[in-house]
Parts: C-alpha cells; sequence; structure tokens
C-alpha cells in the first residue's frame, strides 16, 4: 500500500476518535471481517491481534484445549511452542499433499504478504479444514490475524475467548451475561486495533492482481 494510502486511513481512524476495539461505534473491525468472510467464502470471521491468538481461537472454538492431542499443519517452533504452553500435544501434517500420522489437521493456515493478498481467494478455496486461519501480519502494519469459520459455535467460543470482544461488547453495559455456557476459564487480551485492522483492510482492497501483458514485443 503506498504511503498516501496509509496516510489517509490512519488519519480517518484517528480523526474518528474510535481507537479501541471496545468502542461501540467502531467500524473498521467489523469492515474487515466482512471483507474476509467475502474473500474466503466463509460464514463468519474473529480477529485477534496476533497469529498465536488466532491458532489459540481456532483450537479453543472447536472445544480442543489442555489435554487434548490435535493435528495442526507444518508450522514455525515459535507456534509449536505456544500450543505446547497451552497443554496441547500437537501432531504436524503436510499441507496440499499426503498426510502425516497426524490425520487432517484441525484448523488450515494462510500466511498472508504483500505478494500473494491477491490470492487469498484461491488460497482459501484450498482450505478443508473446518477452520481456516489467516496470518494477515506480513502484510507490513502489525501483528494480526483471523479465524475464519461457517460454524457459529466455533466463531462463539473464538470470540468468547478475547476480552472485550464481541460478547463481552454486548454485556458489558449491563453486566448481564448473555451466553453463560460460553465463558471460558481465562480471557486474553487477543483484542485487534482498528488502527491495524483498517491499514490491513486497504492493504487487500488495493491487492489486485496485475493485468498480464499481451501483444508483440517490437
Amino acid at each position: 500500500m503506498e504511503l498516501f494510502d496509509t496516510a489517509t486511513v490512519l488519519t480517518r481512524v484517528l480523526t474518528s476518535g474510535v481507537v479501541m476495539s471496545i468502542e461501540k461505534s467502531d467500524r473498521e473491525l467489523p469492515g474487515l471481517e466482512r471483507l474476509l468472510t467475502k474473500r474466503t467464502g466463509r460464514a463468519r470471521a474473529a480477529l485477534f491481534n496476533s497469529r498465536t491468538g488466532a491458532l489459540h481461537g481456532a483450537l479453543a472454538g472447536q472445544g480442543l484445549g489442555h489435554g487434548d492431542t490435535v493435528s495442526v499443519p507444518h508450522t514455525d517452533r515459535e507456534s509449536l511452542a505456544f500450543l505446547a504452553w497451552l497443554g496441547l500435544t500437537t501432531e504436524t501434517t503436510e499441507t496440499g499433499g499426503t498426510t502425516e500420522p497426524g490425520g487432517t489437521p484441525a484448523y488450515d493456515y494462510v500466511e498472508l504478504t504483500q505478494e500473494n493478498a491477491d490470492r487469498l481467494p484461491e488460497l482459501a478455496a484450498h482450505a478443508t479444514a473446518p477452520v481456516l486461519v489467516v496470518d494477515l501480519t506480513g502484510l507490513g502494519f502489525g501483528p494480526a490475524a483471523a479465524v475464519l469459520t461457517d460454524s457459529a459455535d466455533v466463531w462463539a467460543r473464538a470470540e468468547r475467548l478475547k476480552i472485550f470482544g464481541a460478547y463481552d461488547l454486548r454485556t458489558m453495559w449491563t453486566q448481564e451475561e448473555a451466553d453463560a455456557d460460553l465463558v471460558p476459564g481465562v480471557q486474553f487480551n487477543y483484542r485487534l486495533s482498528p488502527l491495524v485492522a483498517a491499514c490491513a483492510r486497504m492493504a487487500l482492497t488495493h491487492a489486485v492482481r496485475p493485468a498480464a501483458t499481451s501483444g508483440a514485443h517490437s
């Protein structure tokens, strides 16, 4: 994204005065969620402020946690260490080919960069797991990721993992818990900033595959 576009987005968000994800009037986070669901073909999106947070949400959303053994796509050492810290035993699989003994992964994983952002629909089309994790960090605006799913239950549990996620915003003003069964034992500060969301959305909006050149060359 050009510096002018970045400055325009940042100015718009800062001028709005809505720079925290707990504001009811925020439009940047829902805007990024809508764009991601449209590009990936998934019904729901939960945004996180880190890749590891999204991995946590993807697994917790499926009811997987401490003491469980899960198959995960081939991933980096830091992510595996984080999942081990959560008390999960992981078995890695190879995506796009024959799976290892770990079997079908619990989630699919796509890492976006400025170079491949235009290919998100194509990359998402190859995902077969119930949850798709999209890492937006490579777009260049700070740690950010999303959990995409067609399951309302998976989405609800992933959202509920976040302090001041969608469910907290519904109840924080009334102090009345809407879905007591969804309340996790511990919540995490996985909230994504509207500033980062706005820049990531602009980068994805501008990610258009270059037109192929044609015609004779002199």
